[in-house]
């Protein structure tokens, strides 16, 4: 198996564990706040992550477009997770996450329309089953939830879009680096991004939630595992981005759509109906063609 598949997998599985603890974290949080809990405390385990990388390596110099790259992929991701956890308070939680895995189609569009970067005929074949997939996994109990969950729908597709432009801006940044091997790439981007992400998050909250803040540091048992864990699968995204087509690694991240109705049904008690079924079904097989 090559390494790019592995962190994919791992790295969908632990966001999706990062999901079902900030959802938690809204009932005492807003949705802004919950959102900001996995910058905020993903930024030591980012830095130390980043630190190890260096104790064997040298880190280059940054050039302009890095950090450009960095701070237009921080920014979109901040959107598509703030909307990701609005669409949580409108939908149950494997809803929201179905709707915002539009982002798959939208980052191969942005990634080839901006970078040039083109998929083969079976690659896109395997994009547009699972798709199938998750349209009709989207369709929830019927055609009929999706005009009384439009809300839901909007908040989810625009938590896609900004999950594409953030994985497409994230690989262009960490080819941009001069020099270092895909782990040093990965790690210098990653750490820059969640830097920039806290600060400006943070600064909104001051503005605009001012006593938000306080709430996310009293909350700091359940940010710290937020953090922990979305630093985690972080970085697995950012390192199979780095090696591979930001599409590819989104694409295959779809495995995300099996855990989250695990969770769904184990932690959430949610049931899962049979269109559901046939929806992963095709979510799988897309992705054996996409393979």
């Amino acid at each position: 198996m090559e390494l790019w598949i592995g962190l994919t997998i791992a790295a969908a599985f632990l966001q999706t564990l990062r999901s079902s603890l900030q959802k938690r974290a809204t009932g005492t949080l807003s949705v802004n706040g919950a959102s900001y809990l996995r910058f905020c405390y993903a930024l030591p385990f980012v830095w130390c992550y980043l630190s190890l990388l260096l104790l064997e390596r040298t880190l280059p110099v940054l050039p302009g477009e890095f950090f450009v790259f960095c701070l237009v992929g921080g920014v979109a991701q901040i959107i598509g997770t703030a909307a990701l956890v609005g669409s949580f308070s409108h939908g149950n939680f494997a809803l929201g996450t179905t709707f915002s895995k539009t982002e798959v189609v939208l980052t191969a569009l942005v990634g080839a329309v901006l970078f040039s970067e083109h998929l083969s005929w079976l690659q896109w074949a395997g994009i547009g089953v699972s798709f199938l997939g998750v349209a009709l996994l989207s369709v929830r109990g019927g055609l009929k939830n999706i005009a009384t969950d439009q809300r839901a729908l909007a908040l989810g597709v625009l938590a896609g879009a900004g999950f594409a432009i953030s994985a497409v801006c994230y690989r262009a940044a960490a080819l941009s680096l001069p020099s270092g091997d895909f782990l040093l790439r990965a790690g210098a981007t990653l750490a820059i991004t969640v830097s920039l992400q806290s600060v400006l998050m943070g600064l909104f909250l001051k503005v605009r939630e001012p006593g938000e803040l306080k709430r996310v540091l009293v909350n700091w048992r359940s940010g710290i595992w937020v953090g922990l864990v979305g630093a985690a699968a972080s970085a697995g995204w950012f390192t199979a981005m780095t090696l591979v087509n930001a599409a590819l690694v989104r694409a295959l991240g779809q495995v995300e759509l099996l855990f989250s109705f695990a969770i769904s049904i184990w932690f959430f008690r949610e049931r899962v109906q049979g269109a559901e079924i046939a929806g992963a079904v095709l979510v799988v097989l897309g992705i054996w063609l996409l393979l």
